[in-house]
């Protein structure tokens, strides 16, 4: 697409324009076809260059920011990707604790002690868990993202899709180059806006990046102590507790109830330990310990691991809210300690539900009654719930999961009741 020159900037912030650069861009009209919006990308942009300006964005980051900017279709094509198929939660982990990921772990652990150590007394984060995010998040440093965030999200904004929401985090990254943390060219990223090695959204950036090594910069891109506590500060502030751990694994008792692990029941450990809970061997709990609130957390269902969560996995999910994450994070976390991730227990012989078959699914739900919302593929906590209503009736197992069994299950239920009212 044409490109911005200084003489729009001139009209659209009031500026004198530079000699030599009086040669405006034609103007595009190419709608945009893939959103809500259909103006050209440089009618938004002049749009939104003035939304900045009246925001307090100043003329020079604007020009910094947006001279020579077009929009990128390759934003627009992962924004709407929709993988058809996504791995199951053991591969997903099996991944995530990497012999090299762990290796490299403790390799960093002691290559940044003194950093570690200021950061566990300052903010009382275990430097297990942030060594595990730094490695979750963008492998120790190594792969950051390629992607223009100015230009990832000017697309993202433009596009049309939560618009709202992208205006807002291109804002924000244009503050963080006002205040001189980074330029314009040098913020890079993920195609979502995701920056550094801690991969913070830029509204997540101005309100939880630290300066550690004292340099005036909050620098999680090249900066490792910047990074590690901005995490910490990141953690800090979502109620992370001094002290404790993020969960266990535990044996559930043979007639245990499934309903029981919604994620919503907390009980005390001692409580879940008096319903027959059992801990891995070896681990024992003082009396502060037993009275930790704990929910129970079943990732493949009834048939494979459970875990006690506690209040740090919940502080997890605020910094990415996938519990396939958090739980990576901390079994990564236990994996720098020396723990062991075993595959042992998890159902690998499932197929996960395609996209396809998890909106089949949704739609039968809804269709026998059982409210999932709106069909989108994705199974969260409206979905577990409407599955676990029809374990009930059907007398199963009410684990929440999203299986080929339970599909196949629900087909049934759904012709039934079809043919009932046809009859």
């Amino acid at each position: 697409m044409p490109k911005l020159s200084s003489l729009v900037f001139s009209a659209v912030l009031g500026l004198a324009a530079a000699p030599g650069l009086l040669h405006a861009a034609p103007a595009n009209n190419t709608p945009a076809t893939t959103g809500e919006q259909t103006v050209s990308f440089e009618q938004w942009r002049t749009g939104f260059i003035k939304k900045a300006r009246a925001a307090g964005i100043e003329g020079w980051v604007l020009e910094q920011a947006f001279t020579d900017l077009d929009a990128d279709p390759s934003i627009i094509k992962s924004d709407q990707s929709q993988p058809e198929f996504s791995r199951p939660v053991w591969q997903y982990l099996e991944g995530a604790l990497s012999p090299w990921r762990i290796a490299r772990g403790k390799a960093l652990l002691a290559e940044n002690k003194r950093t570690l150590d200021t950061l566990e007394q300052r903010y009382g984060v275990d430097r297990y868990t942030l060594v595990a995010i730094w490695g979750m998040e963008s492998s120790y440093g190594r792969h950051t993202g390629d992607k223009n965030i100015i230009r990832s999200l000017s697309t993202l904004a433009w596009n049309g899709r939560r618009a709202a929401f992208w205006e807002d985090q291109l804002l924000a990254a244009l503050r963080i180059v006002q205040n001189g943390d980074i330029s314009a060219r040098a913020m890079l990223g993920s195609w979502a806006g995701a920056m550094g090695q801690t991969q913070f959204m830029p509204t997540t950036y101005l309100e939880h990046a630290v300066d550690f090594d004292g340099n005036g910069k909050r620098d999680i891109w090249n900066s490792a102590p910047d990074a590690l506590a901005s995490a910490a500060n990141y953690l800090y502030n979502s109620g992370w507790q001094r002290d404790a751990r993020w969960g266990y694994e535990v044996q559930l008792p043979t007639l245990f109830d499934h309903a029981m692990a919604d994620g919503e029941q907390r009980k005390t450990l001692k409580e879940w330990l008096q319903l027959g809970v059992e801990l891995q061997s070896g681990i024992t709990l003082n009396a502060e310990q037993l009275q930790q609130e704990a929910s129970i957390f079943l990732p493949a269902g009834y048939r494979g691991p459970a875990y006690l969560q506690l209040n740090n996995f919940r502080s997890t999910l605020k910094y990415n809210n996938s519990t396939a994450y958090a739980l990576a994070v901390g079994l990564l976390a236990d994996g720098l300690q020396g723990g062991h991730f075993s595959l042992h227990r998890w159902p690998t012989e499932d197929q996960p539900l395609s996209r396809t078959e998890r909106l089949e699914l949704q739609q039968l739900l809804n269709d026998l009654g059982l409210a999932t919302g709106t069909a989108d593929g994705i199974v969260g906590v409206n979905t577990r719930k409407a599955i676990r209503g029809f374990q009930l009736r059907e007398d199963l197992p009410q684990d929440g999961y999203a299986s080929k069994y339970l599909l196949e299950k629900v087909r049934a239920a759904a012709a039934a009741t079809q043919t009932d009212e046809s009859q």
